[in-house]
């Protein structure tokens, strides 16, 4: 039987493509998804429907954060386009709720790995993204749960835009049902950081992105 991976599946490309290094890796994904009040469930729909062309378990986990604190989950503020800077669509503390929920979810099932498609190249700037974070996050891990054992992986946190679709191209991943939007709909708005950077990553990458 394969062995277990937790994978944090958003539904955008580095995630996606993260799904499919888990497999190429043999492991048997069980990915994670979050319904922490963001503006549209669009994501959380695509990121249904890449696990289930992979063949993996998925969970969709409901969570609130009533304190808010980004434009991504206050209905009110606007999306902003390229800025310097930390941007407003940074959620506080994102990735260390939901690499906290991975690795209870990995204890939980026994999985032996957890995965999240960090990149601290073509990204928004965000802290909890960077190495550094990664790095200390592990050793606090190691401190804070009964299995020592369960790794964690940023495969793709030195990657290019590019390079990452590359290489979910060659992995067979179906960017045609990805989302990175920061805005819900049925097109992608082509404004916000997250399309600017999508847009990138495919211009460099000689490829025609499927959703536009």
């Amino acid at each position: 039987m394969s062995k277990k991976a937790v994978v944090l599946l958003s539904g955008g490309i580095d995630s996606a493509t993260c799904l499919y290094l888990a497999k190429r890796e043999g492991f048997a994904p069980y990915c994670l998804a979050f319904d922490y009040g963001q503006r549209h469930l669009r994501e959380i729909e695509s990121a249904k429907k890449i696990a289930r062309r992979a063949g993996a378990k998925f969970l969709a986990c409901k969570i609130d954060l009533p304190w808010k604190g980004s434009s991504l989950i206050e209905p009110g503020r606007k999306i902003p386009g390229p800025s310097r800077g930390i941007p407003s669509t940074y959620v506080p503390a994102r990735n260390i709720i939901f690499l906290s929920f991975a690795l209870s979810c990995a204890e939980a099932i026994r999985a032996k790995a957890v995965f999240i498609g960090a990149n601290a190249v073509d990204f928004s700037g965000y802290p909890d993204c960077r190495p550094g974070f990664y790095r200390a996050f592990r050793n606090a891990a190691k401190t804070g749960i009964k299995n020592k054992d369960i790794r964690i992986f940023t495969p793709l946190i030195d990657k290019t835009k590019s390079e990452i679709i590359k290489l979910g191209e060659s992995l067979g991943v179906p960017y045609e049902l990805s989302w990175s939007c920061y805005r819900g709909g049925r097109k992608p708005c082509g404004a916000c950081d997250s399309c600017r950077l999508r847009a990138k990553g495919f211009r460099e990458a000689g490829a025609q992105d499927p959703l536009v």
